[in-house]
């Protein structure tokens, strides 16, 4: 990694507010085309445009082409691109796969993948899930098995976000004899391009594809692709669940603080603001916001002190699914009949120009009856909760595993 990142960490959080405003004044790319080639080439390219000027990463070492930022001017940052509705990265590999590498990795590795996925030269994918293992994701059968200095990979994932357009996975398989557990997991970075992988779209309920199934079947991975050593991918599996729980679901918390006052300008045009219940209502996912933010805040801190994410991230992520949900609750309640529509029917608004239009909160609320299933569903969130957090007994079936 040799390009040059603007040390930025000493500023204070007005002065460092203000230059990444000034930034986005002069760069910001505006909407992404709603054509889906289109829009991953914009965002490719916006994500480029981070990259170079060195806006892109906050807590990641600059070694590695992160800002290297403390905790307050962290959330300056988040803050700031989302109040000013930049686009999201094409991929979560930033904030999820990369902290992955950079913690279990190589040097060589890291030179290799790191740079190319911050500019999402290289875009990838995260193949965790299979048909029978989600939750249980110790029971996984994917099978790798070593010939010389190559892994052989046959099986099966399912629910990858971006596969289709995933140059790399993040994979985890089985090395290890049958009914190993979680002790016979290795990590591999798979060619998404590689002879033998073949990717099938899944299509959603909001009518979108960003889920897929693939299929591995003779894929060659070389030894040098290998995460961490052998049968140790468990460790690794922790720790991108754990960012993907926690991490960048502070981001995405406030994010949404710019979501709930999208929100409240819905009750507003909808003159549904003087009923006490609709106040309170409002009043209620204000506070959850505000909430989700607090213990984001107090994870990230966890994990700056050089700690990891631990248990605490499954109350995050535990908290995020739910909010997410009652939060696009609420905006159908004050759509009210209209939320019956179609999200591209014409009669639901347009984009505002303050906010997204209502046939965004439509789309929403389909998306988030997942909310509480992906990266672990909310019962094993509970589990691990009572269990890590609670010191409660644990679950005979799944104590071995966890």
């Amino acid at each position: 990694m040799t390009a040059e990142v603007p040390d930025r960490s000493g500023l204070d959080e007005h002065t460092f507010a203000a230059r990444l405003r000034e930034w986005l004044a002069e760069h910001h790319p505006g909407r992404a085309p709603r054509d889906p080639g289109e829009r991953l080439a914009f965002l490719r390219a916006w994500q480029a445009t981070l990259t170079e000027h060195g806006w892109v990463a906050p807590g990641w070492p600059r070694r590695w082409g992160g800002m290297e930022l403390p905790l307050p001017l962290q959330a300056v940052y988040h803050r700031e691109m989302a109040t000013a509705r930049t686009p999201v990265p094409p991929t979560n590999a930033t904030g999820i796969v990369g902290p992955t590498l950079l913690m279990h990795g190589t040097d060589e590795q890291r030179e290799r993948w790191i740079r190319p996925m911050l500019r999402a030269d290289e875009l990838w994918c995260q193949g965790f899930s299979e048909p029978e293992a989600g939750s249980d994701l110790a029971s996984l059968r994917t099978r790798a098995t070593l010939q010389g200095d190559t892994y052989r990979v046959d099986g099966h994932k399912v629910w990858t976000s971006h596969a289709a357009v995933a140059d790399r996975m993040l994979a985890l398989v089985r090395t290890g004899p049958p009914g190993s557990g979680s002790r016979g997991i290795t990590c591999l970075v798979i060619d998404m391009h590689a002879p033998g992988v073949r990717v099938s779209k899944l299509r959603d309920m909001t009518g979108g594809a960003h889920f897929a199934e693939v299929d591995l079947e003779g894929v060659e991975v070389p030894v040098t692709d290998r995460i961490g050593e052998p049968e140790q991918g468990w460790t690794a599996a922790r720790a991108t669940l754990g960012h993907e729980r926690s991490t960048s679901l502070t981001a995405a918390a406030l994010r949404y603080q710019r979501v709930v006052r999208d929100l409240v300008e819905l009750a507003r045009r909808r003159d549904r603001t003087t009923d006490a219940q609709d106040r309170d209502r409002l009043a209620r996912i204000v506070t959850e916001a505000r909430l989700l933010e607090w213990n984001g805040r107090r994870v990230l801190a966890q994990v700056l002190d050089g700690g990891t994410p631990g248990p605490l991230s499954s109350v995050s992520r535990l908290q995020h699914g739910q909010f997410e949900q009652r939060l696009h609750e609420c905006a159908l309640e004050l759509l009210g009949a209209d939320g019956m529509l179609d999200a591209r029917d014409p009669r639901l608004s347009a984009q505002t120009a303050t906010g997204p239009g209502d046939g965004a909160w439509v789309r929403g609320f389909l998306r988030t009856r997942a909310s509480t299933i992906g990266a672990g569903t909310a019962e094993i969130q509970r589990s691990t909760i009572a269990e890590k957090v609670l010191g409660l007994p644990a679950d005979a079936a799944q104590r071995e595993d966890r």
